[in-house]
């Protein structure tokens, strides 16, 4: 059974509530529930901070035992070394998760300082960018 942590960064937690028009009218733990239905054969944990420190933590926590990490760092992609450090200094991958195509937004979310310690990005597709992700550590 493959393990696998998703993190999901600040203000995560308002998915359904907060700008539905960018990010869909679903709370994360109703989604959570479709993928631990979808994927019986993967242990699914989860995490959501809205403090840096607490995500890296977990990181370091993790990032020896489990077979995937899914993150979707919110706001701190754009502003994170302590991040892409603590993606590096594990060895589980990590695949940077987001919801809306950020290339479509405001320029300050164009660059990310995590995207070059993670396997990959899945970036653009909605909540569905999570499952997308989880899929790349099942091949």
């Amino acid at each position: 059974m493959k393990k696998i942590l998703i993190i999901n960064g600040p203000n995560l937690n308002l998915l359904g509530k907060r700008e539905p028009t960018i990010y869909g009218n679903s709370s994360f733990e109703d989604y959570l529930e479709t993928l631990r239905h979808r994927y019986p054969t993967c242990d699914i944990a989860y995490f959501q901070s809205n403090i840096e420190g607490e995500m890296i933590n977990k990181i370091h926590e993790t990032g020896f035992t489990y077979d995937g990490i899914i993150l979707n760092a919110g706001a701190y992609t754009h502003t994170s070394i302590a991040l892409h450090d603590a993606i590096k200094a594990v060895t589980t991958p990590v695949v940077e998760v987001h919801i809306s195509n950020v290339h479509a937004r405001e320029p300050f979310r164009h660059v990310s300082m995590i995207s070059a310690a993670c396997r990959g990005v899945v970036i653009g597709f909605g909540l569905d960018s999570y499952r997308l992700a989880l899929e790349s550590f099942l091949g």
